[in-house]
């Protein structure tokens, strides 16, 4: 329904990053009037991805997301975007990073001694949690996740409201730097290129996840109707309250101090603002919202496997494919990805090669995007095209929007191969580039995986494949391919 889906797209998109990286952008742009007008641009971005997959949902509105728009859009080579698309889909443990960050405030706010093994523990504990609770039951797993929604919405306000009543003089902070902060707010500005490319590159990021609810147009009421009220409500609210968090920020906590300590940013405020008593409360505002985005993440990848498993090309395809007989929930998609969350969790040493995993599995949705609304442009400026596609949506994002968006994904796309400033490498001994290779290569080992069962397999066989629909035993349709002797 409505309230499920616009939760749906503000649980994914507030996660931890809200309190992190607000402080790396002003250490990125220099001053407070810089950040924020990076932040007004991210909202801009935000929206007009908003608006894109809108046109894409209520055209398509069917589970799966990316998978649906990159099939549509390119269908020759037949096969072959999917097998590139399959590769990233079913590997990539998007819940892991989150998982992790749950375990370590959970354990902060606890007061017990933060390793490397109890926090591994109670991330995985989280994301058991979570996978066992969407996968047994969808009622039951939206309300959780929906309240897990509703309080980090609470939580935002709750800061943006503390920062309006420093600013109000309701509240005394020492040092006084929100009139420190806001008497001369471009005092300092960068205006280097690699400086803005840091600075909007976080902020961008920051607002991934406005196209969650795509993964689960199937199970939607009236998806149409939904998603083009819902999608704009929930983008719209986080944009506003995220807005609102950094000048809470700026009001009581100085530059000066965000730019020394970038990770102690929100600590800082919650002291200065709430008192020294109020750092337990923080860990628990933290662990609990990471919590919340590891629901939203195994919700809409465990549709995503399960659909990339319907058309038919990754192994084992009639497994993942299969909803719970008893509960009616795409247990086997969401295992799979509980699975690639798990390899990343117990695998991944802590520093910088975790650091490059999680790169590694946000760079490639950059690469999806641009090929998403650079397909979409396409038949914008080519009408006779998107006529003879039969492409005529409900709903329709405007030439402006798309061309924006791709913009703003070709940025993302190839922003990480500028050389970063000395203190913005994101590694401290690996390339720099190193996630974006990696993060290629998944498409391409996607590729050559097409080529081998699709061209090399049937020559050497001698078969050709052919596509079949078939009904599974939970009356769910899946792709099959028959081999034909030629």
């Amino acid at each position: 329904g409505f309230l499920s889906v616009a939760l749906l797209i503000c649980n994914r998109i507030v996660g931890t990053g809200i309190f992190a990286t607000p402080a790396l952008i002003v250490q990125a742009s220099g001053s407070v009037g810089s950040s924020l007008l990076l932040w007004l641009t991210g909202a801009c971005i935000a929206a007009a991805g908003t608006a894109v997959y809108i046109e894409f949902g209520t055209g398509i509105p069917k589970n799966g997301g990316e998978l649906n728009y990159l099939r549509f859009l390119y269908p020759k080579p037949p096969f072959a975007v999917i097998s590139a698309y399959a590769a990233y889909a079913t590997t990539m443990g998007w819940a892991g990073g989150n998982s992790i960050i749950c375990g370590q405030y959970t354990l902060h706010a606890l007061r017990i001694p933060v390793n490397q093994w109890n926090q591994r523990f109670v991330a995985l504990l989280c994301l058991s949690i979570g996978a066992t609770l969407h996968s047994t039951s969808v009622k039951w797993g939206l309300k959780v996740q929906n309240s897990f929604g509703m309080f980090k919405i609470a939580v935002l306000a709750t800061i943006a409201l503390a920062g309006l009543a420093v600013l109000g003089g309701l509240v005394k902070v020492e040092g006084d730097p929100a009139r420190e902060n806001f008497s001369h707010p471009f005092e300092g500005s960068r205006t280097s290129p690699n400086s803005l490319v840091t600075g909007l590159y976080r902020v961008i990021w920051s607002f991934v996840g406005y196209a969650n609810a795509n993964a689960a147009l199937s199970e939607v009421k009236d998806p149409v109707k939904v998603l083009r009220r819902a999608a704009p409500l929930g983008v719209a609210a986080v944009s506003a309250l995220y807005l609102g968090v950094n000048v809470a920020f700026f009001s009581g906590v100085s530059k000066q101090e965000m730019i020394a300590g970038p990770g102690t940013t929100v600590a800082c405020f919650f002291h200065n603002v709430f008192g020294p008593s109020a750092e337990t409360i923080l860990s628990i505002f933290i662990a609990l919202s990471a919590f919340g985005t590891v629901l939203s993440v195994l919700f809409s990848h465990g549709r995503i496997n399960q659909e990339v498993a319907r058309a038919g090309i990754v192994p084992f395809s009639s497994f993942f494919t299969r909803s719970s007989k008893t509960f009616g929930t795409p247990a086997a998609g969401i295992a799979l990805h509980w699975a690639a969350c798990v390899v990343i969790v117990v695998a991944a040493p802590p520093g910088d090669a975790y650091n490059m995993i999680i790169n590694v599995i946000s760079y490639p949705l950059a690469i999806i995007n641009t090929a998403i609304s650079g397909g979409l442009l396409l038949l914008y400026l080519n009408p006779k095209r998107a006529q003879e596609r039969e492409w005529n949506p409900p709903f329709r994002a405007g030439l402006p929007a798309v061309a924006f968006f791709f913009a703003a994904n070709l940025f993302l796309t190839f922003a990480p191969l500028v050389p970063p400033a000395p203190d913005s490498q994101p590694y401290k001994t690996l390339p720099y580039w190193l996630h974006v290779a990696v993060g290629v290569s998944l498409f391409v080992c996607g590729g050559v995986y097409w080529a081998s069962w699709y061209i090399v397999l049937p020559r050497i066989g001698r078969y050709r494949l052919v596509q079949e629909e078939v009904m599974q035993a939970d009356g769910q349709s899946r792709t099959v391919f028959r081999r034909i002797p030629t």
